[in-house]
């Protein structure tokens, strides 16, 4: 019954490519990327009306990295599923068509490189960084106008945690900077290409932001809503309708700041149990990382990325909740 519900929503049949492929097929921006975020509301359906998992009285604030804000949107009940579903599936189509022009128009390779370094060496990597793509407070001076020029096109696409982060744009520019950062920046990175072929938060995706501006103007969104939601630009939560709008559109081409959104739940709020819910295990990895995979009596960190992990998951859940220990 989902499955149709979502090949009516798009009005094509993706389900038939995600069982029987082929895998270049759903590998494309524009079929994976409503795959994904369709398999996670999938789960958390299952996790409501089979299980009889109570989001509204269970969850205290919900998030999502990237694509995964979408999701989390929905299970917020900021967005209904099928407004997500074809807004995903449209500003997907649009970044691909943003990753083809850019190629067309410079004949280079595209994609997203992460970087990973001790933390203690973040702060003033990310500081390098910045100053070489023109971001940052010496940016403007002479010795450094050159710099921007040759990496204009490279964004820092992702802070996920206190020792990784994502380039994105070009690719040769992203290894350029590479070798500058190493002989003049004196930071050795370790670098590892992602598997993706596109700049996503980058600003080569601005026609899939000025889309979103225009869509979600005409979109229903409840707010209040549920619960509060945690933005990946902001890294703090939705004030507002108007706020929500203008924050979800600028995602395309910004900063997704995944460690922020982290501290601000575990510092200001010391949440203790977290559950992550979708396709793979970057998400929990990520939490897992900042606020510890063994945690105190009374909290814990999950992840169900498939149907047949829920009933684990969830009695471990309900043992955390059943702890007299736990506020």
């Amino acid at each position: 019954m989902f499955l149709d519900e979502m090949d009516s929503i798009l009005g094509f049949k993706l389900s038939h490519i995600i069982s029987e492929g082929p895998n270049s097929e759903l590998d494309k921006t524009e079929n994976c990327q409503p795959a994904i975020m369709a398999t996670s509301i999938l789960i958390l359906r299952i996790l409501e009306e089979e299980f009889g998992f109570m989001t509204t009285s269970r969850v205290d604030v919900t998030l999502g990295h990237s694509l995964g804000e979408f999701s989390a949107l929905v299970a917020g009940g900021y967005l209904d599923f099928s407004d997500a579903l074809k807004l995903v599936r449209r500003r997907a189509e649009i970044m691909s068509e943003c990753t083809r022009a850019a190629i067309k128009r410079s004949g280079d390779e595209f994609g997203m490189i992460a970087l990973v370094c001790e933390p203690e060496h973040m702060s003033e990597l990310l500081s390098t960084i910045y100053e070489f793509i023109g971001l940052g407070p010496a940016s403007l001076k002479d010795d450094s106008s050159q710099w921007y020029k040759a990496f204009r096109q490279v964004m820092v696409a992702n802070i996920n945690s206190r020792n990784q982060i994502v380039l994105s744009g070009n690719i040769a520019k992203i290894k350029a900077l590479l070798i500058q950062l190493r002989q003049f920046g004196g930071h050795d990175p370790r670098a590892v290409r992602l598997r993706c072929e596109s700049p996503f938060h980058s600003p080569i995706m601005i026609p899939a932001a000025n889309y979103m501006k225009c869509a979600l103007e005409h979109m229903n969104i409840n707010f209040p809503a549920r619960m509060p939601c945690i933005s990946n630009v902001s890294g703090l939560p939705f004030n507002s309708k108007e706020e929500l709008r203008f924050l979800l559109s600028q995602q395309c081409v910004d900063t997704v700041k995944w460690w922020d959104s982290i501290r601000y739940l575990d510092q200001t709020h010391a949440v203790t149990r977290w559950i992550g819910i979708g396709p793979g295990k970057v998400g929990r990895n990520l939490v897992g990382k900042e606020v510890g995979k063994v945690m105190v009596k009374g909290g814990g960190v999950w992840s169900i990325s498939d149907p047949l992990e829920i009933a684990n998951v969830l009695s471990a859940l309900d043992k955390t909740e059943s702890d007299p220990l736990h506020d």
